[in-house]
């Protein structure tokens, strides 16, 4: 590998640990059941909170909670990752890259 090569790896690594760095500072909100739950995640998947209603809470029908947590927990992740896709691909040029999305 030459010189040029080199330094343009050492550029893209850079760029690619600098975007890593600002995903986990990002932050999404998602809910779910009319904001019944609310979840904050950031760019790296990380669930930083997790708000439940007390009008979402009944203790006749669990199953109601079980299922509007999924479906928040399942939006926050998919937002999470097409902005990880979003960030690493204008680093990447779009080019898949195993292990970064």
């Amino acid at each position: 590998m030459d010189k040029k090569m080199m330094r343009e790896a050492q550029q893209l690594q850079a760029k690619l640990v600098k975007a890593q760095e600002e995903l986990a500072n990002e932050k999404i909100e998602t809910s779910a059941g009319g904001g019944a739950i609310t979840i904050v995640i950031d760019g790296q998947q990380r669930i930083h909170s997790l708000k439940i209603s007390p009008d979402a809470v009944d203790p006749e029908d669990p199953s109601l909670l079980e299922d509007l947590v999924l479906a928040a927990v399942n939006e926050a992740l998919e937002k999470s990752q097409q902005l990880a896709q979003e960030r690493m691909g204008a680093v990447t040029g779009n080019i898949k890259m195993p292990g970064l999305f």
